[in-house]
């Protein structure tokens, strides 16, 4: 699994160009959070690239296309091309706009459609299945309703049982699947935030979990906010993306972590896929914490294209919501709205839709014995959709 030092290069020059589009995007744009949100290269060893405009990066980004078209591993030749058709969409809508539905073709190389009412229907028929044998009654909305106040922790109780399932889950993590190169200390805390624009988040830097408490929480989807933001999820993924820059084995453009990009579906997926990576998936309570999960990831993306591609009002799109949303309560609503009222991210939430099904397909297909070598190349270098499928 080692990688060429020609691909090692090639990753330093592609740390210094998204370095340099996120400079440029920042000065031209209202956008604090910026392109690259998370830049792992504390000591600032890396310096932007110098681009004074968009046409600029543009030529940028198509050499490091045609030079990418050489790197010996197959891989990184499909996630380099990817990355690429992907950043130059970025260019183009800063340059002059880009209709949504090619933003989400483009930005996450994803099918430019909402969550078929015909999925949606499947994993409705699937948590009715699920509620019914764990004896709740009445029609879907009433079971969700009862299953979420049996099992809803308040929102001071929060902090005390989240740093518990990470603990679990940490640990884990640790003895299933594998080594975490850092001691527990390391592991992450828990804040509780209010009226933000995410469920949780993972401020990988500060070590903290930052947990919206204004939705209905209960014990299993905290569990899956435990994998998620923690282990094996962004904290693990972060950390062994530094580790192995340093190491001299990662490439350097995996220490920055970039919306709208080719990368963010299998970015998100490794986080979902999680709990079926550590065997934590026990109870019917579990399972309809995952047929939850991907259904919140399918209305989200239909709330998102009722807005920016079909025009919808946003007092409608809220009310359309709330008509299938089936949980979490207002807070849950006032944060997917929220979250995909923003232009700059409302993409994301494809990203859900397609990470899970996609990571969990490329896991599922690797023998059991050649499961540590897939991790190595999982997490050893950036991945797309289409370059996670080619593990040789």
């Amino acid at each position: 699994m080692t990688l060429s030092s020609q691909t090692l290069a090639h990753g330093r020059r592609v740390m210094t160009a998204l370095l340099g589009l996120d400079q440029l995007y920042r000065r031209e744009s209202d956008d604090a959070d910026g392109l690259a949100v998370l830049n792992l290269d504390t000591a600032g060893e890396f310096a932007p690239d110098g681009f004074p405009t968009y046409a600029a990066a543009r030529e940028g980004f198509e050499e490091l296309r045609r030079d990418g078209e050489v790197l010996p591993e197959p891989d990184r030749r499909t996630y380099y091309s990817d990355l690429c058709r992907s950043t130059s969409a970025f260019i183009r809508w800063r340059e002059a706009g880009l209709p949504f539905s090619e933003q989400l073709g483009e930005f996450l190389l994803v099918p430019p459609e909402p969550a078929g009412d015909d999925q949606l229907d499947e994993i409705r028929r699937t948590m009715r299945t699920l509620l019914g044998r764990m004896g709740y009654q009445g029609d879907l909305a009433t079971q969700c309703a009862a299953w979420e106040a049996r099992h809803r922790v308040a929102p001071a109780e929060v902090p005390q049982v989240l740093s518990e399932l990470l603990s679990e889950a940490w640990d884990r993590t640790a003895a299933r699947l594998l080594p975490i190169p850092a001691p527990k200390t390391d592991g992450m805390g828990v804040a509780p935030v209010a009226r933000v624009a995410f469920n949780a988040r993972c401020d990988y830097l500060e070590r903290r979990i930052e947990i919206n408490t204004d939705p209905i929480l209960t014990r299993p989807g905290l569990k899956h906010l435990a994998v998620h933001e923690g282990y094996p999820g962004h904290y693990l993924q972060f950390k062994l993306r530094e580790t192995g820059y340093h190491a001299g084995t990662a490439p350097a453009d995996g220490l920055l972590s970039c919306v709208n990009s080719a990368s963010s579906s299998v970015f998100e997926g490794i986080a979902d896929a999680g709990m079926a990576m550590i065997d934590w998936i026990e109870t019917d309570d579990d399972r309809l914490q995952l047929g939850m999960n991907r259904y919140r990831s399918g209305i989200g993306t239909g709330a998102a294209w009722r807005l920016h591609a079909l025009g919808w009002p946003e007092g409608r799109v809220a009310d359309w919501l709330r008509s299938v949303a089936l949980s979490g309560g207002e807070g849950w609503i006032a944060n997917r709205l929220a979250f995909i009222k923003s232009p700059a991210r409302a993409v994301l939430i494809w990203s859900y839709w397609w990470g899970e099904p996609t990571v969990a397909a490329a896991w599922n297909r690797v023998p059991i014995a050649r499961r540590g070598e897939f991790l190595e190349f999982l997490h050893g270098r950036m991945h797309s959709a289409t370059s996670i499928g080619i593990f040789q």
